[in-house]
């Protein structure tokens, strides 16, 4: 079962048979919960309020032996299937060296809350702040030691004044078992129903006390191993949607499918021939053979069709991972009162995807006299030149491989001050390096040389390499022949192709003080305060072999070279050290008014204050007034309001300029289609904090005529003003805002060619420019009974959230609610989520476990402004099923094990090929699905796990 009894699961105690090691039961839950001592646990939504069937803050709660159970992946994949997190990032991220900011991840694990991005989502371990693993401030939690974590607490509402900055949408804190005695081990492998994406784990945990029990020592190692699938391809399904049109009534926007590009196949498209040339729109079918094209059926894209002979993306649908995991803790009683604590854990993964082969741009420029080109077809052509474009294919796809360091080191005190104060005081170190190493990286100028082949004595040689002051140079030229599919030498590709390398090191310094207590009490109770001071400082810097400043040397380069090609094609910046420091003091009361009066069995307010100053952006206040009500035993409301703040990021301040090529529609039609233009990323030392207002409202039913079953309803309504955006000049509402608003903000991330009006450049920068709102619903209902002498529990989760809006001036406004795509920074989710699930045991050793998953149907793009074709810009509803069998058994002596068979998606269920405005010149490359959904299909993992 997912739910735990105990600490409010979306704010309730969920009636069910209890674990050892769960968290404990409110007072007043049912027989079937026996209650375990307050004291045992710290609610995460406070610091003050003990017994989580008080808390005003939503908090739901599961336990990592649930999440294992329902879904035997990482915890990270595994909590992802609650309803309250949507549009987090992974490894079916779409492939490459950035994940769409300069020098990221794409397929680290972000939590991502409400949907309000993964850097308004705070990561606490034990309570305290996960060090980020990168400047953009988003951790990749796989650094969190999961054989040791006993459950997952989700506070699904702003607490940035209980818990610092960046706690906007909530927080997810991560509850080790700091006091595991004994041996446990577990190993498994998967496979997908296809027989690719094998995967292999295996874990071991230990832990033991000393010193007369003052002492105690756990450790734990963890290695997961998942071969990722590395081509979309592999999916039949998956048959290269994309969005073609212009999004207007006279060109609207159309989901094609089985989508090649018409002026780029793989063996290459005569563009233009010169006056009269009758091979122009013929193709290199065969190595060295033009045929005539095979045209599919035309889209309203010009240069995109459905079928024939045009070239197309295979992007890896997977990333593989490889990691390794390792994680100590020491304790140490000095004295009665005073308890010593150090914590290590190191967190060590690689990730490998392969991003778009190269499209040749709209036609390279050939010499008539080139080598490898037939005399019969030189002789067709007018003038001395000709063009043609291609795409390189499976060879010419670039790799991205990340290696990802994280260390974290904690060292802490806690202690007593008399019977009625706790304090603490610890010292967080993070140090995360990420090294990205793009194989397969086009070298501009290589290929300028390599393209331009000219025979000496019978030999094709690269023209450069002729040419007194550049013989030396290219010397080792090889030659390359792109006039048919697969006419190019390994020894032409491996010459044109680089491998460039980004490191990028982040660290971070944090010490935190508080201490809590009962100073006083009412006639309603003990009054309960926390006192808390924090300084943390933030640095980064990075180092890259090929950055955006590199530009390629034209001397001798006839053709396909200027002052502005850049060396590589894929650059990413070096960074100075740059840094960000901050320092917080904060308090928190919880005041009981009334106790065991008419309708008011406990009525309590919970207020807190923070104020934060950072270094670079200022200082601000941040707040939380919440309030509990507690009818009866068996009905309470709870509600909050807060004010929250998130500040820019490292990268958002100081990041160095980069570049990546992209061929996005220009609205206006003045560029090629299919043209590659720069699209320049820029940081922003001018920003300021984002604030956020959020309140919560709820109640939690636990009715005595239904024994065992409990709900809780909780609404939500979130305000962002000054949000950070990253604006980006392709994206349709920039454009229609500069097109027909003239509003110079947005002309100014779009350069054009003063002459031909064509782009020449687009600019991305983070702006404080935005509002965002959102609004929701979170149901929960658990229901545990027993049938017979068998127990059995079913729990649903249910998130609504009709709409996400992002407010800009002078455009429309954007509803990324009930949306299957969004632009960089203004991700989709689904309206309506829902997860179910339930547990039996069949007999004593026998126990099966289901969970089910499911999400509306939806829009494809949030942009109120476009105009698709009839019966197109949706996606229908999805869900699947999985499945998980258990079987128990003595190990040896003195132990117990567990057996047991999962499968996912049961049913194997496939998403509807759907894609997003702005795709239809990459065809096989970005989206495909919703991301909420499952591409891998009915999906195989068995496994034991052993514990002494």
């Amino acid at each position: 079962m997912l739910a735990v009894c105990g600490v409010a699961v979306a704010g309730t105690a969920a009636a069910q048979p209890q674990q050892a090691d769960a968290p404990a039961a409110a007072q007043d839950a049912a027989p079937l919960a026996p209650a375990v001592p307050d004291k045992d646990i710290i609610v995460t939504g406070s610091r003050t309020v003990k017994n989580g069937d008080a808390s005003p803050t939503p908090v739901t709660v599961v336990t990592t032996e649930n999440l294992t159970n329902l879904r035997p992946t990482s915890i990270t994949e595994s909590i992802n299937t609650l309803p309250v997190f949507s549009g987090s990032r992974g490894a079916f991220s779409n492939p490459g060296a950035s994940g769409g900011v300069s020098g990221g991840n794409g397929n680290a694990a972000q939590l991502n809350l409400r949907n309000l991005g993964g850097q308004r989502t705070l990561v606490l371990l034990d309570g305290r702040r996960v060090p980020p693993t990168s400047f953009t401030n988003i951790v990749d939690a796989d650094v969190i030691p999961q054989l040791l974590v006993k459950r997952v607490d989700t506070v699904t509402g702003g607490v940035s004044a209980v818990y610092g900055s960046d706690a906007v949408s909530g927080v997810v804190n991560f509850i080790t078992d700091t006091k595991f005695e004994g041996l446990k081990m577990q190993a498994q492998a998967g496979i997908s129903q296809l027989g690719d994406d094998p995967s292999q784990e295996a874990a071991i945990a230990f832990g033991k006390k000393f010193a007369d029990g003052k002492g105690h020592f756990e450790a734990s190692y963890e290695f997961r191993n998942d071969s990722g699938i590395d081509s979309r391809a592999s999916r039949s399904w998956l048959n290269r949607p994309v969005v073609t049109g212009a999004g207007t009534a006279a060109s609207p926007y159309t989901l094609t499918t089985n989508t090649t590009i018409s002026t780029s196949p793989f063996g290459g498209r005569i563009n233009g021939c010169g006056t009269g040339c009758a091979l122009a729109g013929q193709y290199f079918g065969a190595n060295g053979v033009l045929s005539a094209f095979n045209n599919g059926t035309a889209s309203n894209s010009a240069g995109v069709q459905s079928g024939g002979a045009g070239g197309y993306y295979d992007n890896s649908l997977k990333a593989a991972t490889r990691q390794h995991q390792i994680y100590a803790r020491f304790d140490y009683d000095l004295t009665d009162d005073i308890h010593a604590f150090f914590v290590g854990s190191g967190n060590f993964k690689h990730n490998t995807s392969f991003g778009s082969a190269y499209q040749l741009g709209t036609g390279e420029t050939y010499s008539t006299g080139n080598a490898f080109l037939s005399p019969a077809y030189a002789s067709q052509m007018t003038g001395s030149t000709f063009t043609m474009s291609s795409i390189l294919a499976e060879a010419g796809r670039p790799r991205y491989d990340s290696d990802t360091r994280q260390l974290m080191f904690t060292a802490g005190l806690e202690g007593k001050i008399g019977s009625k104060y706790d304090w603490s005081l610890s010292y967080v170190r993070g140090d995360s390096r990420l090294t990205t190493v793009i194989s397969n990286d086009l070298n501009q100028q290589k290929l300028s040389a390599a393209l331009d082949a000219v025979n000496v004595n019978g030999v094709a040689t690269c023209y450069a390499a002729t040419q007194a002051n550049t013989a030396a140079a290219y010397a080792n030229c090889s030659p390359l022949n792109l006039f048919g599919p697969s006419a190019a030498s390994a020894a032409s590709l491996a010459y044109i192709m680089d491998t460039t390398r980004y490191v990028a090191s982040t660290g971070q310094h944090d010490v935190n003080a508080s201490i809590s207590g009962s100073p006083f009490s009412t006639w309603a109770g003990e009054v309960t305060t926390a006192l808390s001071g924090e300084w943390r400082m933030q640095s980064f810097s990075a180092t890259s072999t090929s950055t955006p400043t590199m530009y390629a040397n034209c001397t001798n380069l006839r053709y396909n070279c200027s002052s502005s090609t850049t060396l590589d094609n894929i650059t990413l910046p070096s960074n100075p050290h740059v840094s960000q420091s901050v320092w917080e003091v904060a308090g928190e009361a919880n005041v009981p008014l009334v106790k065991d009066a008419r309708f008011f069995r406990d009525l309590s307010v919970n207020l807190a204050a923070r104020y934060t100053k950072y270094n670079t952006v200022g200082a601000y206040w941040t707040w939380k007034i919440g309030g509990d009500w507690k009818v009866s035993h068996e009905l309470r409301f709870r509600g909050t309001i807060s004010r929250d703040i998130r500040a820019p990021t490292l990268n958002d301040l100081y990041a160095t300029q980069s570049v990546v090529p992209v061929s996005n529609q220009d609205l206006l039609g003045k560029t090629p289609t299919g043209t590659l233009v720069p699209s320049v990323n820029l940081s922003n030392p001018n920003l300021t904090a984002e604030i956020g207002k959020t309140w919560t409202a709820g109640f939690v039913y636990k009715p005595d005529f239904i024994r065992g079953f409990s709900l809780a309803v909780d609404y939500y309504n979130i305000k962002i003003s000054n949000a950070i955006t990253t604006v980006q000049g392709f994206q349709p509402s920039t454009q229609q805002g500069c097109n027909t608003g003239g509003i110079s903000l947005y002309c100014n991330l779009i350069q054009r060619d003063p002459t031909t009006g064509a782009v020449t450049a687009w600019y991305v920068q983070p702006i404080n420019l935005s509002k965002i709102t959102t609004y929701g619903v979170d149901f929960e209902a658990n229901y545990a009974t027993h049938i017979g002498n068998h127990a059995f529990n079913l729990r649903g989760l249910t998130a609504w959230q009709p709409h996400i809006r992002y407010i800009q001036p002078g455009v429309a406004v954007i509803d990324q609610g009930d949306v299957a795509f969004g632009s960089n920074g203004l991700t989709a989710s689904p309206s309506w989520r829902i997860t179910g699930t339930a547990s039996f045991n069949v007999t004593q050793a026998f126990r099966l476990d289901a969970i089910y998953r499911w999400r509306n149907s939806m829009k494809l793009w949030g942009d109120p402004t476009v105009v698709w074709a009839p019966g197109q810009g949706t996606v229908g509803a999805f869900g699947q099923l999985g499945l998980n069998a258990s079987f128990s058994f003595d190990a040896m002596s003195a132990g117990k094990g567990e057996f047991f068979v999962n499968v996912q998606n049961l049913f194997d269920a496939k998403p509807q090929a759907i894609n997003a405005p702005g795709t239809s010149t990459g065809p096989g490359g970005f989206g495909g699905w919703a991301m909420t959904d499952d591409p891998v299909g009915r999906y195989f993992t068995a496994g034991v796990r052993l514990k002494f």
